[in-house]
């Protein structure tokens, strides 16, 4: 795991200070931090539950904003990790997707539809 890679999990954890624990038996399960499962299964629940929900639109803004600056990010590692998870886990829903779509950046919205090609599905 990079540096960037590091910086982004902490900041998820700023962000959904909750995870803190299943972040925590995760590593210990593991044996060390596996970024994909810790995204997968931690982190993107709570922000699928946060775009179902919609109603703390002010959290909500400040992870998309954060992902907006993930996806101008030049760092490759960080790049494709944030795409086959977060970005890939985003469009597995369309209605969430287009939820998630409102608080996307240009940028975010870009590699989406890109990780949604990558995958095959009907854009």
């Amino acid at each position: 795991m990079n540096k960037k890679s590091e910086e982004f999990l902490r900041k998820m954890l700023e962000f959904l200070p909750s995870t803190e624990a299943a972040y925590r038996e995760s590593i210990t399960f593991n044996g060390n931090v596996l970024e994909t499962v810790i995204i997968e299964d931690i982190f993107m629940p709570e922000i699928i539950k946060l775009l179902k929900e919609e109603r703390n639109i002010n959290l909500l803004e400040s992870i998309f904003k954060y992902f907006e600056e993930v996806s101008n990010d030049e760092d490759a590692h960080l790049m494709n990790v944030f795409s086959v998870t977060v970005l890939k886990i985003l469009g597995n829903d369309r209605t969430i997707l287009g939820t998630a779509q409102k608080y996307m950046g240009s940028k975010t919205i870009d590699l989406q539809i890109e990780a949604d090609r990558d995958l095959g599905r009907r854009i």
